[in-house]
């Protein structure tokens, strides 16, 4: 049942994905997303006794949709990169905005080059925190 919703979300990714057209007619981007599902959360450094942890919801910008697939098939790959990154965040970083984009930038970096070396091309344009809650 995963594969088809999979499968299905990869054909509408296809059909609904709009890129940018040149004034020939030829695309220019065709930019598709890949999401986590369910959203990734652990717990992060904190200070105390308070157990700190952080929600986020991350979405994968690539150029070609056909890349989606790569994505979903390195996803607990990437999943456990992220995951080992924001663990091993301290509370100040995770809940300053300038520390959010830090970490940002190198879930970015550790995924591209992730699937860099997996797939033999950097496929990842841009990394998106689409919900970030932390307590």
């Amino acid at each position: 049942m995963q594969k088809l919703a999979s499968l299905l979300l990869i054909l509408v990714a296809t059909v609904f994905s709009f890129g940018a057209y040149a004034e020939d007619g030829d695309i220019v981007d065709n930019y598709a997303y890949y999401g986590f599902e369910p959203d990734l959360i652990t717990n992060y450094i904190s200070t105390g006794k308070k157990m700190g942890f952080v929600r986020i919801g991350i979405e994968l910008m690539v150029k070609d949709p056909d890349d989606l697939i790569a994505l979903e098939h390195h996803d607990p790959l990437l999943r456990a990169a992220i995951l080992e990154i924001m663990g091993s965040q301290t509370a100040d970083k995770v809940k300053s905005l300038t520390g959010r984009e830090e970490i940002r930038r190198e879930c970015y970096d550790t995924v591209n080059r992730l699937i860099e070396r997996e797939t033999g091309k950097a496929i990842i344009v841009n990394l998106l925190f689409t919900k970030y809650l932390y307590d």
